[in-house]
Protein backbone atom coordinates (compact mmCIF):
# COMPACT_ATOMS: atom_id res chain seq x y z
CA UNK A 1 0.00 0.00 0.00
CA UNK A 2 1.58 3.13 -1.43
CA UNK A 3 -0.78 5.31 1.46
CA UNK A 4 -1.25 5.26 4.67
CA UNK A 5 -5.29 3.81 4.99
CA UNK A 6 -7.79 6.17 6.95
CA UNK A 7 -9.03 4.75 10.46
CA UNK A 8 -12.40 2.85 9.69
CA UNK A 9 -14.44 5.17 11.58
CA UNK A 10 -14.44 7.43 8.53
CA UNK A 11 -15.85 4.24 6.84
CA UNK A 12 -18.46 3.93 9.67
CA UNK A 13 -19.32 6.75 9.91
CA UNK A 14 -20.33 7.70 6.79
CA UNK A 15 -22.10 4.21 6.47
CA UNK A 16 -24.36 5.86 9.55
CA UNK A 17 -25.38 8.91 7.74
CA UNK A 18 -26.20 6.58 4.30
CA UNK A 19 -28.51 4.88 7.04
CA UNK A 20 -29.98 7.67 8.84
CA UNK A 21 -31.75 8.25 5.10
CA UNK A 22 -33.24 4.98 4.41
CA UNK A 23 -36.37 4.05 4.71
CA UNK A 24 -37.80 1.65 7.30
CA UNK A 25 -36.97 -1.75 6.85
CA UNK A 26 -35.00 -1.15 3.89
CA UNK A 27 -31.87 -2.83 2.29
CA UNK A 28 -28.85 -1.17 0.12
CA UNK A 29 -26.73 -3.07 -2.30
CA UNK A 30 -23.68 -1.42 -3.41
CA UNK A 31 -21.19 -3.37 -5.70
CA UNK A 32 -17.87 -2.67 -7.04
CA UNK A 33 -16.47 -1.34 -10.69
CA UNK A 34 -15.70 -4.56 -13.02
CA UNK A 35 -11.92 -4.87 -14.46
CA UNK A 36 -12.91 -3.59 -17.92
CA UNK A 37 -10.82 -5.11 -20.62
CA UNK A 38 -9.18 -3.33 -23.34
CA UNK A 39 -7.97 -5.76 -26.22
CA UNK A 40 -6.60 -9.40 -26.66
CA UNK A 41 -6.50 -10.42 -22.68
CA UNK A 42 -5.90 -6.80 -21.90
CA UNK A 43 -7.15 -4.58 -18.92
CA UNK A 44 -8.01 -1.39 -17.86
CA UNK A 45 -6.36 -0.39 -14.59
CA UNK A 46 -9.20 -1.36 -12.18
CA UNK A 47 -10.93 1.99 -10.72
CA UNK A 48 -13.47 1.14 -7.87
CA UNK A 49 -16.89 2.39 -6.98
CA UNK A 50 -16.63 5.39 -5.29
CA UNK A 51 -19.60 5.03 -3.93
CA UNK A 52 -18.73 1.22 -2.26
CA UNK A 53 -15.23 3.15 -1.68
CA UNK A 54 -16.67 6.02 0.38
CA UNK A 55 -18.88 3.23 2.58
CA UNK A 56 -16.34 0.47 2.74
CA UNK A 57 -12.56 1.65 2.06
CA UNK A 58 -12.20 -1.25 0.27
CA UNK A 59 -10.28 -0.97 -3.24
CA UNK A 60 -11.03 -4.43 -4.67
CA UNK A 61 -12.94 -6.00 -7.63
CA UNK A 62 -15.74 -8.51 -6.87
CA UNK A 63 -16.69 -6.77 -3.44
CA UNK A 64 -20.60 -6.11 -2.65
CA UNK A 65 -21.90 -4.42 0.25
CA UNK A 66 -25.60 -4.75 2.12
CA UNK A 67 -26.53 -2.29 4.41
CA UNK A 68 -29.57 -3.70 6.10
CA UNK A 69 -30.31 -1.62 9.61
CA UNK A 70 -33.60 -2.90 10.83
CA UNK A 71 -32.54 -6.84 10.22
CA UNK A 72 -33.26 -9.06 13.19
CA UNK A 73 -29.96 -10.57 13.37
CA UNK A 74 -27.60 -7.96 14.04
CA UNK A 75 -24.68 -9.45 11.93
CA UNK A 76 -26.49 -9.34 8.95
CA UNK A 77 -26.95 -5.44 9.85
CA UNK A 78 -23.70 -4.57 7.83
CA UNK A 79 -22.23 -7.52 5.43
CA UNK A 80 -19.64 -6.79 3.38
CA UNK A 81 -18.67 -9.88 0.35
CA UNK A 82 -15.18 -9.98 -1.20
CA UNK A 83 -13.55 -12.22 -3.61
CA UNK A 84 -12.17 -15.23 -2.43
CA UNK A 85 -8.78 -15.76 -2.77
CA UNK A 86 -6.49 -18.99 -3.53
CA UNK A 87 -2.87 -20.01 -4.14
CA UNK A 88 -3.19 -19.43 -8.12
CA UNK A 89 -4.70 -16.06 -7.76
CA UNK A 90 -1.54 -15.48 -5.58
CA UNK A 91 1.07 -16.39 -7.65
CA UNK A 92 -0.18 -14.26 -10.88
CA UNK A 93 -2.03 -11.55 -9.95
CA UNK A 94 -0.84 -11.10 -6.02
CA UNK A 95 -2.17 -10.51 -2.18
CA UNK A 96 -6.01 -10.20 -2.08
CA UNK A 97 -7.80 -9.11 1.31
CA UNK A 98 -8.64 -11.53 3.59
CA UNK A 99 -11.37 -11.44 5.57
CA UNK A 100 -9.64 -9.96 8.69
CA UNK A 101 -7.88 -7.45 6.91
CA UNK A 102 -11.19 -6.23 5.54
CA UNK A 103 -12.69 -6.10 8.57
CA UNK A 104 -9.81 -3.77 10.25
CA UNK A 105 -10.14 -1.50 7.05
CA UNK A 106 -14.07 -1.05 6.56
CA UNK A 107 -14.89 -1.74 10.54
CA UNK A 108 -17.52 -4.11 9.57
CA UNK A 109 -17.64 -7.44 11.49
CA UNK A 110 -18.99 -9.55 9.11
CA UNK A 111 -17.09 -10.00 6.21
CA UNK A 112 -17.83 -13.74 3.86
CA UNK A 113 -17.03 -14.72 0.15
CA UNK A 114 -18.80 -12.87 -3.15
CA UNK A 115 -19.98 -16.74 -3.94
CA UNK A 116 -22.00 -16.61 -0.47
CA UNK A 117 -23.69 -13.11 -1.83
CA UNK A 118 -27.02 -15.00 -3.65
CA UNK A 119 -27.47 -16.87 -0.33
CA UNK A 120 -27.60 -14.68 2.03
CA UNK A 121 -29.30 -11.65 0.13
CA UNK A 122 -32.48 -14.33 -0.71
CA UNK A 123 -32.24 -14.60 3.56
CA UNK A 124 -32.51 -11.04 3.53
CA UNK A 125 -35.26 -9.86 0.88
CA UNK A 126 -37.75 -11.96 2.43
CA UNK A 127 -37.59 -9.94 5.52
CA UNK A 128 -37.14 -6.15 3.68
CA UNK A 129 -39.67 -4.03 2.29
CA UNK A 130 -37.41 -1.40 0.53
CA UNK A 131 -34.39 -1.95 -1.61
CA UNK A 132 -32.10 0.61 -2.48
CA UNK A 133 -29.67 0.13 -5.23
CA UNK A 134 -26.90 1.96 -6.76
CA UNK A 135 -26.96 3.63 -10.61
CA UNK A 136 -24.12 6.51 -11.92
CA UNK A 137 -26.66 9.62 -11.78
CA UNK A 138 -23.70 12.57 -12.10
CA UNK A 139 -25.29 14.61 -14.36
CA UNK A 140 -22.16 15.10 -16.95
CA UNK A 141 -22.52 10.96 -16.85
CA UNK A 142 -22.86 9.40 -20.29
CA UNK A 143 -22.48 6.05 -19.55
CA UNK A 144 -22.81 3.06 -22.40
CA UNK A 145 -21.37 0.30 -21.16
CA UNK A 146 -23.40 -1.69 -18.46
CA UNK A 147 -21.92 -1.45 -15.14
CA UNK A 148 -21.86 -4.41 -12.30
CA UNK A 149 -24.87 -2.61 -10.37
CA UNK A 150 -26.82 -2.19 -13.46
CA UNK A 151 -26.74 -5.37 -14.44
CA UNK A 152 -27.86 -6.51 -10.68
CA UNK A 153 -30.41 -3.94 -11.19
CA UNK A 154 -32.09 -6.09 -13.86
CA UNK A 155 -31.60 -9.49 -12.39
CA UNK A 156 -32.60 -8.25 -8.87
CA UNK A 157 -36.22 -6.95 -10.33
CA UNK A 158 -36.67 -9.71 -12.65
CA UNK A 159 -35.95 -12.40 -8.95
CA UNK A 160 -37.70 -9.98 -6.76
CA UNK A 161 -40.17 -7.83 -8.67
CA UNK A 162 -42.44 -6.81 -5.62
CA UNK A 163 -40.34 -5.16 -3.24
CA UNK A 164 -40.64 -0.94 -3.22
CA UNK A 165 -37.29 -0.21 -5.45
CA UNK A 166 -35.22 3.46 -4.30
CA UNK A 167 -32.22 5.35 -5.74
CA UNK A 168 -29.20 5.17 -3.16
CA UNK A 169 -27.77 8.30 -5.51
CA UNK A 170 -29.66 10.87 -4.30
CA UNK A 171 -28.70 10.32 -0.90
CA UNK A 172 -24.82 9.47 -2.07
CA UNK A 173 -24.85 12.75 -3.30
CA UNK A 174 -26.11 14.37 -0.64
CA UNK A 175 -23.71 12.90 1.76
CA UNK A 176 -20.44 13.03 -0.71
CA UNK A 177 -21.05 16.85 -0.92
CA UNK A 178 -19.99 17.41 2.39
CA UNK A 179 -16.43 16.74 3.55
CA UNK A 180 -15.54 15.20 6.76
CA UNK A 181 -12.42 16.24 8.37
CA UNK A 182 -10.31 13.10 7.44
CA UNK A 183 -11.49 13.78 3.88
CA UNK A 184 -10.29 17.30 4.12
CA UNK A 185 -7.09 16.04 5.05
CA UNK A 186 -6.59 13.08 2.38
CA UNK A 187 -7.17 16.09 -0.32
CA UNK A 188 -5.09 18.50 1.39
CA UNK A 189 -2.39 15.73 1.19
CA UNK A 190 -3.65 15.40 -3.04
CA UNK A 191 -2.85 19.01 -3.15
CA UNK A 192 0.62 19.19 -1.57
CA UNK A 193 1.79 16.65 -3.60
CA UNK A 194 0.56 18.41 -6.61
CA UNK A 195 2.39 21.31 -5.11
CA UNK A 196 5.86 18.83 -5.29
CA UNK A 197 5.22 18.57 -8.90
CA UNK A 198 4.21 21.98 -9.90
CA UNK A 199 7.33 23.01 -7.94
CA UNK A 200 9.92 21.05 -9.99
CA UNK A 201 8.84 22.11 -13.43
CA UNK A 202 9.38 25.51 -12.52
CA UNK A 203 12.77 25.12 -12.93
CA UNK A 204 12.50 22.28 -15.86
CA UNK A 205 10.78 24.39 -18.08
CA UNK A 206 12.70 26.15 -21.16
CA UNK A 207 12.18 27.28 -24.66
CA UNK A 208 12.27 23.94 -26.83
CA UNK A 209 11.10 21.36 -24.04
CA UNK A 210 8.41 18.84 -24.90
CA UNK A 211 4.88 18.59 -23.42
CA UNK A 212 4.84 15.29 -22.56
CA UNK A 213 8.91 15.78 -21.22
CA UNK A 214 6.67 18.18 -18.65
CA UNK A 215 3.99 15.53 -18.28
CA UNK A 216 7.25 12.92 -17.57
CA UNK A 217 8.38 15.25 -14.40
CA UNK A 218 5.04 15.63 -13.16
CA UNK A 219 4.06 12.06 -12.49
CA UNK A 220 7.45 11.30 -11.25
CA UNK A 221 7.17 13.21 -8.32
CA UNK A 222 3.69 12.42 -8.22
CA UNK A 223 4.52 8.34 -7.88
CA UNK A 224 7.80 9.37 -5.82
CA UNK A 225 5.54 11.16 -3.17
CA UNK A 226 2.91 7.86 -2.61
CA UNK A 227 0.24 9.21 -5.12
CA UNK A 228 -0.65 6.02 -7.56
CA UNK A 229 -0.51 9.27 -10.47
CA UNK A 230 -2.62 11.84 -11.84
CA UNK A 231 -5.82 12.91 -10.63
CA UNK A 232 -7.07 12.56 -14.47
CA UNK A 233 -5.72 12.98 -17.51
CA UNK A 234 -2.89 15.88 -17.73
CA UNK A 235 -3.62 18.98 -20.02
CA UNK A 236 0.30 20.21 -20.75
CA UNK A 237 -0.67 22.55 -23.15
CA UNK A 238 2.03 25.39 -24.72
CA UNK A 239 0.91 28.21 -27.38
CA UNK A 240 -2.76 27.88 -29.35
CA UNK A 241 -2.96 24.35 -27.52
CA UNK A 242 -3.92 26.25 -24.29
CA UNK A 243 -6.84 27.24 -26.36
CA UNK A 244 -8.35 23.98 -26.82
CA UNK A 245 -10.58 23.26 -23.23
CA UNK A 246 -9.73 19.71 -22.95
CA UNK A 247 -5.90 19.08 -25.12
CA UNK A 248 -4.49 16.16 -24.25
CA UNK A 249 -2.20 15.14 -26.91
CA UNK A 250 0.67 16.72 -25.28
CA UNK A 251 2.77 16.09 -27.58
CA UNK A 252 4.19 19.58 -28.59
CA UNK A 253 7.14 21.62 -28.37
CA UNK A 254 7.14 24.55 -25.86
CA UNK A 255 8.28 27.63 -28.31
CA UNK A 256 10.17 31.49 -27.01
CA UNK A 257 7.64 33.51 -26.28
CA UNK A 258 4.51 31.15 -25.25
CA UNK A 259 2.56 30.04 -22.19
CA UNK A 260 2.03 27.13 -21.57
CA UNK A 261 -1.45 25.94 -19.51
CA UNK A 262 -1.45 23.27 -17.21
CA UNK A 263 -4.27 21.52 -16.08
CA UNK A 264 -2.39 18.50 -13.70
CA UNK A 265 -2.86 17.01 -10.24
CA UNK A 266 -2.68 14.44 -8.03
CA UNK A 267 -4.34 12.12 -6.07
CA UNK A 268 -3.81 10.35 -2.89
CA UNK A 269 -5.92 7.71 -1.50
CA UNK A 270 -8.25 7.74 -4.64
CA UNK A 271 -8.92 11.89 -3.42
CA UNK A 272 -8.08 14.16 -6.24
CA UNK A 273 -6.81 17.23 -6.26
CA UNK A 274 -7.25 19.90 -9.22
CA UNK A 275 -5.09 22.38 -10.45
CA UNK A 276 -4.02 24.44 -12.95
CA UNK A 277 -1.09 26.88 -13.58
CA UNK A 278 -0.05 29.22 -16.74
CA UNK A 279 3.50 29.66 -17.13
CA UNK A 280 6.23 31.41 -19.28
CA UNK A 281 8.12 29.34 -21.26
CA UNK A 282 10.94 31.22 -21.32
CA UNK A 283 10.34 32.70 -17.47
CA UNK A 284 9.02 35.87 -18.20
CA UNK A 285 5.66 37.00 -19.24
CA UNK A 286 5.48 40.05 -21.89
CA UNK A 287 3.52 43.14 -21.14
CA UNK A 288 0.00 41.71 -22.52
CA UNK A 289 0.46 38.11 -21.40
CA UNK A 290 1.31 39.46 -17.39
CA UNK A 291 -2.01 42.15 -18.14
CA UNK A 292 -4.36 39.16 -18.75
CA UNK A 293 -2.93 36.68 -16.44
CA UNK A 294 -3.45 39.36 -13.63
CA UNK A 295 -7.19 39.82 -14.45
CA UNK A 296 -7.95 36.21 -14.78
CA UNK A 297 -6.08 36.10 -10.94
CA UNK A 298 -8.11 38.91 -10.01
CA UNK A 299 -11.79 36.95 -11.37
CA UNK A 300 -9.84 33.76 -9.45
CA UNK A 301 -9.64 35.87 -6.22
CA UNK A 302 -13.22 37.51 -6.39
CA UNK A 303 -15.00 34.15 -7.05
CA UNK A 304 -13.46 33.29 -4.30
CA UNK A 305 -14.80 35.49 -1.77
CA UNK A 306 -18.20 34.53 -3.13
CA UNK A 307 -17.95 30.53 -2.08
CA UNK A 308 -20.11 31.57 1.11
CA UNK A 309 -22.67 28.72 2.66
CA UNK A 310 -26.01 30.34 1.63
CA UNK A 311 -24.84 30.39 -2.20
CA UNK A 312 -26.07 28.28 -5.42
CA UNK A 313 -23.59 27.42 -7.81
CA UNK A 314 -26.33 29.15 -10.95
CA UNK A 315 -26.59 32.44 -9.04
CA UNK A 316 -22.29 32.15 -8.56
CA UNK A 317 -21.63 31.57 -11.99
CA UNK A 318 -23.93 34.89 -13.00
CA UNK A 319 -21.50 37.12 -10.74
CA UNK A 320 -18.66 35.47 -11.57
CA UNK A 321 -19.43 36.16 -15.35
CA UNK A 322 -20.15 39.36 -13.97
CA UNK A 323 -16.66 40.65 -12.78
CA UNK A 324 -14.94 38.46 -15.90
CA UNK A 325 -17.45 40.81 -18.19
CA UNK A 326 -15.88 43.71 -16.81
CA UNK A 327 -12.00 42.29 -17.27
CA UNK A 328 -12.57 42.05 -20.60
CA UNK A 329 -13.45 45.22 -21.10
CA UNK A 330 -10.67 46.59 -19.26
CA UNK A 331 -8.34 43.94 -21.79
CA UNK A 332 -9.85 45.66 -25.00
CA UNK A 333 -11.41 42.29 -26.00
CA UNK A 334 -15.28 43.17 -25.81
CA UNK A 335 -17.11 47.01 -26.22
CA UNK A 336 -19.43 48.42 -24.97
CA UNK A 337 -21.54 47.19 -28.07
CA UNK A 338 -20.92 43.56 -26.94
CA UNK A 339 -22.85 43.82 -23.93
CA UNK A 340 -25.47 46.27 -25.16
CA UNK A 341 -25.74 43.14 -27.80
CA UNK A 342 -25.64 39.78 -25.78
CA UNK A 343 -28.63 37.97 -24.50
CA UNK A 344 -28.94 36.17 -21.27
CA UNK A 345 -28.54 32.31 -23.11
CA UNK A 346 -24.83 34.00 -24.90
CA UNK A 347 -23.48 36.65 -22.67
CA UNK A 348 -20.58 38.82 -24.52
CA UNK A 349 -18.26 37.14 -22.09
CA UNK A 350 -18.60 33.42 -22.96
CA UNK A 351 -16.66 33.84 -26.13
CA UNK A 352 -13.15 34.16 -24.35
CA UNK A 353 -14.26 32.10 -21.23
CA UNK A 354 -16.39 29.25 -22.08
CA UNK A 355 -16.44 26.94 -19.22
CA UNK A 356 -18.00 27.53 -15.52
CA UNK A 357 -15.35 28.26 -12.46
CA UNK A 358 -16.67 25.85 -9.72
CA UNK A 359 -17.27 22.07 -9.67
CA UNK A 360 -17.31 20.07 -6.43
CA UNK A 361 -14.56 18.26 -5.98
CA UNK A 362 -13.22 14.71 -3.99
CA UNK A 363 -13.60 11.02 -4.74
CA UNK A 364 -14.37 12.04 -8.34
CA UNK A 365 -12.79 15.25 -10.21
CA UNK A 366 -16.14 16.46 -10.89
CA UNK A 367 -17.44 15.09 -7.67
CA UNK A 368 -21.26 14.18 -6.96
CA UNK A 369 -23.41 16.97 -5.46
CA UNK A 370 -26.22 18.60 -6.25
CA UNK A 371 -25.73 22.02 -8.40
CA UNK A 372 -29.05 23.26 -7.22
CA UNK A 373 -28.61 22.61 -3.46
CA UNK A 374 -27.26 25.95 -1.58
CA UNK A 375 -23.60 25.71 -0.58
CA UNK A 376 -22.88 24.59 2.82
CA UNK A 377 -19.78 23.95 4.90
CA UNK A 378 -17.81 21.20 4.18
CA UNK A 379 -18.05 21.56 0.04
CA UNK A 380 -15.00 21.27 -1.73
CA UNK A 381 -14.70 23.36 -4.53
CA UNK A 382 -12.37 24.21 -7.36
CA UNK A 383 -11.84 28.35 -8.38
CA UNK A 384 -10.55 27.93 -12.20
CA UNK A 385 -11.59 30.95 -14.48
CA UNK A 386 -9.61 31.73 -17.74
CA UNK A 387 -9.29 33.95 -20.60
CA UNK A 388 -8.48 31.83 -24.18
CA UNK A 389 -7.70 34.42 -26.90
CA UNK A 390 -7.29 32.01 -29.80
CA UNK A 391 -6.27 34.99 -32.00
CA UNK A 392 -3.38 35.77 -29.76
CA UNK A 393 -2.59 32.35 -29.45
CA UNK A 394 -2.87 32.88 -25.91
CA UNK A 395 -5.06 30.92 -23.20
CA UNK A 396 -4.68 31.43 -19.31
CA UNK A 397 -6.29 29.66 -16.64
CA UNK A 398 -5.76 29.68 -12.64
CA UNK A 399 -7.13 26.94 -10.64
CA UNK A 400 -6.90 26.69 -6.67
CA UNK A 401 -8.83 23.78 -4.35
CA UNK A 402 -11.17 25.62 -1.35
CA UNK A 403 -13.23 24.21 1.49
CA UNK A 404 -16.20 26.77 2.21
CA UNK A 405 -16.16 27.23 5.65
CA UNK A 406 -18.73 29.69 8.15
CA UNK A 407 -15.44 32.29 8.01
CA UNK A 408 -14.69 32.11 4.23
CA UNK A 409 -12.74 29.34 2.41
CA UNK A 410 -10.11 27.43 3.53
CA UNK A 411 -7.79 27.66 0.39
CA UNK A 412 -6.26 23.77 0.15
CA UNK A 413 -3.61 25.06 -2.47
CA UNK A 414 -2.37 28.51 -0.52
CA UNK A 415 1.11 27.50 -0.17
CA UNK A 416 1.41 26.40 -4.70
CA UNK A 417 2.68 29.90 -6.30
CA UNK A 418 0.09 31.88 -8.22
CA UNK A 419 1.84 35.82 -8.32
CA UNK A 420 3.25 36.18 -11.79
CA UNK A 421 6.47 37.77 -10.04
CA UNK A 422 6.54 34.64 -7.96
CA UNK A 423 6.47 32.33 -10.82
CA UNK A 424 9.47 34.37 -12.89
CA UNK A 425 11.45 34.64 -9.89
CA UNK A 426 11.02 30.95 -9.13
CA UNK A 427 11.93 30.06 -13.32
CA UNK A 428 15.18 32.44 -13.04
CA UNK A 429 16.48 31.21 -9.64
Amino acid sequence: MRFSLPDKSLYQNNRTNFIKLLKPNSIAVFHSNDIMPTNADGTMVFRQNNDLLYLTGIDQEETILIVYPDFHDQKFKEILFIRETNEEIAIWEGHKYTKKEAQEISGIETVLWSSDFNRIFNILMAEAENVYLNTNEHIRAEVVVETRNARFIKSCKEQYPLHTYHRSAPIMHQLRAIKSKEEINLLQKACDITEKGFRRILSFIKPGVMEYEIEAEYIHEFIRNKSKGFAYTPIIASGFNACVLHYIENSQQCNNGDIILMDVAAEYANYNADMTRSIPVNGKFTNRQKDVYNAVLRVKREAMKMLTPGNTISEYHKEVGKIMESELLGLKLIDKTDVNNQSAEAPAYKKYFMHGTSHHLGLDVHDVGNVYQKMKPGMVFTVEPGIYIREENLGIRLENNVVITDGGVLDLMKNIPIEADEIETLMNS
